[in-house]
């Protein structure tokens, strides 16, 4: 067979960079990859040093990790050094040997790393303007830090080993009109998310990476509350299929009324309760995905609802799936293998349930011991839709139904009234604008209102129908809303006042 004539046809430097400035990561992603690094290189510390000169403003990123001679620092810093396909150690937190360039690339015009490895310090560095006024196209890496900016790799001296990444030119950030306050807010948009990104190395009892910013630790944020009492956790359920195994976990948040104020908007993450939920996909502990139904869904692909908002599930994967798990160059997009589906499906259709259900009764456990609970309203669902009806035999409803007489049609035309004019659409709006459901079952009301319907309902049930007290109490244990207040009902007299 005749070999194939081939050219050479490297691409331009300066256009092919500029290209792959526009991948979409934000600073925060950015500075992710690079602590991916760090961590890669068994690095304990990172510190994260935010400098504000207005344009000249720059940001540098330290680690204690294995350090790099000349020769790795060079392959560090080429593009592509590394396929996807090649073996990874099983703790290494990349794959594609871009990370540490593009996302750089992506927020500055002017990367400098030192690494010190054998008591040796070594640097090199992309610059983007040299690139772009070069004649030849070619792949210009510089050696040593620009001018002026050497001394920032006399911080190296504090580690026996480590790198030190600088970006300087930040193009992408500082633009016109940013101002150090934009600066500020940036830092504590970016300590977010690295707060969640790397927080199960930086929690438990024994930290894995202490990570600051400025000088100030990042404590590590829990997505799933896992020490709260109230949140519900599933068993892990390890999984294998032919592209590998994967592990999941699902949790439902308690709701608003089971948390304390500074918890409350603790647990909101950084982009707020409703766009934080879904899945959570780690590889090797690292956050890849924060909130995202990976395109799943029973009779259509799920999106983000109110109802869901406290569903939240933990999905770990290895890094030797990254092709099957579609996992792209930023680690911000994953989708599940074909046999991992079904079964992920049915797990987050049990755990959205559990938190619908949790949302709609405001965290209260509805019980189901001594019977079924007697509800005020019940839904009767259609083939077109669903229409919610007043329950005649709830008890409150049913005694005035049976002393009505001669009233009793009156009464079930104003009940009807009630059922047709329930005002839906106004309460899906202001459950969405305010993202909380209404105050309903004597929320905010205080004990005297709730004991004196109960003196209502319980001269009625011992007077009337005959109940002794215990039977009574019983049954208003069974009965919405006063199933919430047992220890009310439980205060109720032997022996009912008279009417």
């Amino acid at each position: 067979m005749t070999q194939s004539k081939s050219r050479n046809v490297p691409p331009k430097a300066s256009a092919m960079i500029e290209a792959l400035r526009g991948l979409g990561y934000t600073a925060a992603t950015a500075l992710a990859d690079l602590v991916d690094n760090s961590i890669s290189a068994r690095a304990r510390e990172v510190a994260i040093s935010f400098f504000w000169h207005g344009p000249a403003s720059r940001i540098a990123v330290l680690d204690n990790g294995d350090g790099m001679g000349d020769g790795e620092l060079e392959r560090a810093m080429r593009l592509g050094a590394l396929s996807p396909l090649d073996t990874r150690s099983a703790h290494d937190l990349g794959r594609f040997g871009l990370g540490l360039k593009t996302a750089s690339f992506s927020q500055c015009r002017r990367l400098t790393v030192a690494s010190k490895k054998d008591g040796e310090v070594h640097c090199l560095r992309w610059d983007l303007d040299v690139l772009a006024a070069s004649t030849d196209g070619g792949w210009h890496l510089l050696e040593g830090a620009a001018p002026g900016s050497e001394t920032i790799l006399d911080n190296l001296n504090a580690f026996p080993s480590g790198t030190l990444a600088l970006w300087e030119v930040l193009d992408r950030l500082v633009v016109p009109g940013f101002t150090e306050q934009d600066f500020l807010d940036l830092m504590d948009r970016i300590e977010s998310h690295l707060a969640m990104v790397f927080h199960r190395y930086l929690g438990g009892p024994h930290p894995r990476l202490r990570l600051t910013i400025n000088g100030r630790q990042v404590a590590p944020w829990d997505p799933f509350l896992s020490s709260h009492p109230a949140t519900w956790s599933s068993p892990v359920d390890p999984r294998v299929v032919a592209s590998g195994a994967f592990e999941v976990q699902c949790h439902v948040l308690p709701h608003k009324d089971r948390l304390s104020e500074k918890e409350y908007l603790s647990a909101a993450g950084p982009d707020g309760w409703t766009a934080q939920q879904g899945f959570y996909v780690y590889r090797n502990e690292r956050l890849l995905v924060a909130g995202n139904w990976l395109g799943l869904g029973s009779a259509r692909l799920w999106t983000k609802e109110e109802a869901h908002r406290l569903a939240r599930i933990r999905l770990d994967i290895p890094n030797t799936t990254d092709s099957e798990w579609k996992i792209d160059i930023r680690k911000s997009t994953a989708r599940p293998p074909i046999a991992a589906r079904a079964r992920l499906t049915r797990m987050a259709e049990d755990t959205r349930e559990r938190a619908r259900r949790v949302f709609a009764h405001r965290g209260q456990v509805v019980p189901v011991a001594g019977g079924q609970l007697s509800q005020a309203w019940r839904a009767e669902h259609f083939h077109d839709g669903i229409r919610y009806r007043i329950d005649v035999n709830h008890p409150a409803v049913r005694a005035v139904l049976d002393d009505a007489g001669s009233l009793a049609p009156q009464i079930t035309a104003m009940l009807r009234i009630i059922e047709e004019t329930i005002p839906v659409q106004r309460i899906w709006l202001d459950t969405t604008e305010s993202r909380e459901t209404p105050r309903t079952g004597f929320a905010g009301a205080a004990p005297a209102e709730v004991v004196a319907v109960l003196d209502v309902m319980y001269r009625n049930l011992t007077g009337r129908k005959g109940l002794s007290p215990a039977l009574a109490r019983e049954q208003l244990l069974r009965t919405e809303p006063f199933h919430n207040y047992a220890e009310l009902v439980m205060d109720l007299p032997d022996v009912a006042n008279p009417e």
